[in-house]
C-alpha cells in the first residue's frame, strides 16, 4: 500500500514520538500502591495498640511484647533498646512514629476499657476527653467462690472418665508445635463443667488478659441475641441505619433490605473493603488502629449484591450491628454499661475488657481483652444452652440461629453460622455438632454439645500462623470415650 506525504510525515513524527518518550506506548502500570501512606499509617497505629494493651490491660513488660505481641508485626518499629516510639507509664500511653517511620499515632490507657486510639492529629491535651467505662467490683472476691462463678477449683474431680494420658497429649500438641509461628499460651478443657486441663506458657497465668481477636464477633452475637430476645430488636426486621452518604429524592437506599441476619452471616451484599488485601490498608482499619470511626466507615459502603447470597467475611458487617444495637439505648451510660450488666458480671467475666473507639462505641469486631478462664465461661454459657444458675441468658432459639449455617456459605462447605464457625461438612474427623469462636493468632473457644465439652485456646501466632482448632478439638476428644 502507497502512503501520501501527509501520512508519511505523521508516521515519522509517531516514531520520533516513540523513540523519546516510550512510556507513550507501553502498557501503563497498574502496581501503583496508592495506599502506602495509610499502610504506613496503621503500621504504627497496630504497633501502638499492641503494645499499650501488652503493657497496661495484659501488665506484660517490654521486652516480653517485643518478643510476642509485636512479632505479629513484619517490621516492628525500634527495639527494646529504644526507637521511634515512646512509652509514657505515668499518663499510660504509647506512641510510634513522628519521624521517619511516618505519621505519629498513640494509643491510650483508659479504665474500663482497654487502649484507645487517637487520631493523628489529637495532642496529649485530649486524652481526657478520651472514653472510659466505670466498673463495680465483684461483690465478693472470685477466688473464694467455686468455679464457675467464681474461681476456686475443686480438688481431684472423682467419676470423670478420663483417659489421663491421651489429655496430657492433647495439650502437648497443643503447645509443643513444630512450626515457631504457632504460639499457644493457654489450654483450657472443660468437661461438664469441670476444668480437667489448665495450661499456660512461661510469663502467662490465669488473670492475663490478651486480645481476642474476632472471637469477640461472637460475643457481640451473644449481647445482639439478648437483645433479639427482649424484642428490642430483630433478626430479620429492618434495621434503620442512617447510610452514608444520604442521598434525598430518590427510591428508598436499597441498603435498607439488610437486616441482622444478612450482617451476622457475613452476607450483606456490601462493597467489600477489609478482604481481597485491602485489610491493613483501608476500611475497619483505620478505624483499630488510627483513630477514625468504627461506624462512619462501615455506613459508607454501597451495595454491589443481593444480601445473602455472597459471603464476604467484613469486620465492617460486625460494626453495623453493633451500631443498631446502639442505637436501641437512650443514652451512652446504658449503652456502655449493657455487656457488663446484661452478660459479663452475670457469668462472672469480670476480667474482660471492651474496648471502644475514641468516639465510644463498641470496637466488638476484635477489641476486647479478656483471659482464658473468662472465655471458658462463655464456652460455657452455650454448652448449657444459654442458661447459667437459675437464669436464662440467651435463648437456646438464639443458640441454635448460631449454628444454623448461613446460606451463602454452602459453597465454604457450610463451615459458618451466626458470627460462629461450624465444622465444615466435609470433615468427618471431628462431631458435626461442634461450632467455635474463631480469632486472629489463634483465639479460639469449642462448643462440643455431643461430649459436653469446652475447649479454650490462646495464642500469639503469627507469620503464616495455620493452627487449626478442629485438629486441637480431634486430638482432645481422644481423651474422652463417648458412652
Amino acid at each position: 500500500m502507497r502512503m501520501d506525504a501527509r501520512t508519511l510525515r505523521y508516521a515519522a513524527i509517531l516514531i520520533l514520538m516513540v523513540s523519546l518518550f516510550p512510556t507513550f506506548a507501553a502498557e501503563p502500570k497498574a502496581n501503583y500502591d496508592y495506599y502506602q501512606a495509610n499502610r504506613q499509617l496503621i503500621r504504627n497505629g497496630v504497633q501502638a495498640v499492641l503494645t499499650c494493651n501488652g503493657l497496661f490491660t495484659s501488665n506484660r513488660s517490654l521486652q516480653q511484647v517485643f518478643a510476642q505481641e509485636l512479632a505479629y508485626l513484619p517490621q516492628a518499629v525500634g527495639t527494646v533498646a529504644g526507637g521511634d516510639y515512646q512509652v509514657d507509664r505515668e499518663r499510660h500511653y504509647v506512641s510510634v512514629g513522628g519521624g521517619s517511620n511516618g505519621p505519629e499515632v498513640r494509643a491510650v490507657f483508659r479504665q474500663g476499657i482497654g487502649c484507645v486510639v487517637m487520631a493523628p492529629d489529637q495532642s496529649l491535651e485530649d486524652i481526657t476527653s478520651l472514653p472510659e467505662i466505670a466498673q463495680t467490683p465483684p461483690a465478693a472476691d472470685p477466688s473464694t467462690i467455686a468455679w464457675p462463678n467464681g474461681d476456686a477449683l475443686a480438688g481431684d474431680i472423682d467419676g470423670q472418665d478420663i483417659d489421663l494420658h491421651a489429655l496430657q497429649r492433647a495439650s502437648d500438641w497443643a503447645f509443643d508445635r513444630d512450626n515457631e509461628e504457632q504460639n499457644t499460651i493457654s489450654l483450657i478443657v472443660l468437661h461438664k463443667g469441670n476444668m480437667v486441663l489448665e495450661r499456660y506458657a512461661a510469663g502467662f497465668d490465669t488473670t492475663t488478659k490478651t486480645r481476642t481477636w474476632s472471637t469477640a464477633k461472637s460475643i457481640a452475637a451473644t449481647l445482639l441475641g439478648i437483645l433479639v430476645d427482649r424484642e428490642k430488636m430483630s433478626l430479620d426486621g429492618p434495621l434503620s441505619l442512617p447510610w452514608r452518604p444520604e442521598v434525598t429524592g430518590v427510591p428508598q437506599d436499597p441498603r435498607h433490605r439488610i437486616t441482622l441476619r444478612h450482617l451476622l452471616n457475613m452476607s450483606s451484599g456490601l462493597y467489600p473493603v477489609d478482604s481481597f488485601g485491602m485489610e491493613y490498608a483501608t476500611g475497619s482499619g483505620l478505624a483499630y488502629w488510627a483513630g477514625a470511626s468504627s461506624v462512619h466507615g462501615a455506613l459508607d459502603r454501597g451495595m454491589i449484591r443481593e444480601p445473602g447470597t455472597f459471603f464476604d467475611y467484613e469486620n465492617y458487617d460486625t460494626l453495623l450491628a453493633v451500631k443498631a444495637m446502639r442505637d436501641t439505648f437512650g443514652n451512652t451510660e446504658a449503652y456502655h454499661g449493657f455487656p457488663r450488666r446484661a452478660l459479663l458480671d452475670k457469668i462472672g467475666m469480670h476480667n474482660t475488657l471492651l474496648s471502644t473507639d475514641r468516639f465510644g462505641d463498641f470496637i466488638l469486631s476484635s477489641q476486647v481483652y479478656t483471659n482464658a478462664r473468662d472465655l471458658a465461661r462463655f464456652g460455657l454459657l452455650y454448652l448449657r444452652e444459654g442458661r447459667w444458675n437459675d437464669e436464662q441468658i440467651i435463648s437456646k432459639q438464639w443458640i441454635d440461629f448460631v449454628r444454623q449455617p448461613a446460606p451463602a456459605s454452602h459453597n465454604r462447605h457450610n463451615d459458618y453460622g451466626g458470627h460462629w464457625w461450624l465444622v465444615p461438612d466435609n470433615r468427618s474427623d471431628v462431631p458435626s455438632d461442634a461450632y467455635a469462636t474463631a480469632g486472629n493468632r489463634g483465639q479460639y473457644v469449642v462448643v462440643v454439645p455431643s461430649h459436653d465439652i469446652v475447649i479454650v485456646r490462646r495464642g500469639l501466632d503469627y507469620g503464616r500462623q495455620g493452627f487449626n482448632h478442629w485438629d486441637l478439638t480431634r486430638e482432645v476428644l481422644s481423651a474422652f470415650p463417648r458412652h
